[in-house]
This record gives C-alpha cells, structure tokens and sequence, in this order.
C-alpha cells in the first residue's frame, strides 16, 4: 500500500521561496516572542515559568523581571530577525540540495 511512496516514483521536491521561508520563520519566531511578552506585561509570567519547571521536576530559580515596553520590542523585532536569517539560509540550502536533474 504504501510502497509506492517510497518506491522509485518518487517525485523531488521543487524549490522553496527564500524570502516567504525567512518570513514564515521569522514570524513564527517574533510571534512566539510577542506572545512571551504579552505574558509577562499580564503579570502570568512568573505562575507559568513556576508550572512548567514544576512539571519538570525542577526547582524554580529564575524571577521574571517587570515588563519594559522597548525591551519586549527588541525581544519581539531581534528573534524576528534571527528566525528570518534562519529560514533564508534554510531554504538557499535547500534549494541547492534540491535542485531539478536534467
């Protein structure tokens, strides 16, 4: 049944677009970060971070510090950044990986 997924028919994958790759990253990336800060400047922050190390037996160490509007939005702008950075690189590699046979 599933042989001919696998099998010699298998199609290549084309390429990818570099600059909607380094988008989709990016905003993902920004976008969990915005999340973040939206957290903290609820005041949440802190009763989650203390869950989840709970959850995962660990001793909370770490305090969430009070929210600073120009550091969320260089937390927010820098990993949008970095996550366009990534997925520009990830698709110019795939994209050489991948290239058509003649």
């Amino acid at each position: 049944m599933t042989s001919h997924v696998f099998g010699p028919d298998v199609k290549r994958q084309g390429a990818i677009g570099v600059h909607s790759t380094g988008l989709a990253l990016g905003c993902l990336l920004g976008g969990m970060h915005l999340l973040w800060a939206l957290l903290v400047a609820s005041g949440f922050a802190q009763p989650v971070m203390d869950f989840i190390f709970w959850l995962h037996f660990i001793r909370p160490v770490y305090v969430i510090e009070g929210f600073d509007v120009a550091r969320a939005a260089g937390l927010v702008a820098l990993t949008g950044v970095i996550g366009f950075a990534m997925g520009t690189a990830f698709a110019l590699l795939w994209n050489r990986l991948h290239r058509a046979s003649p």
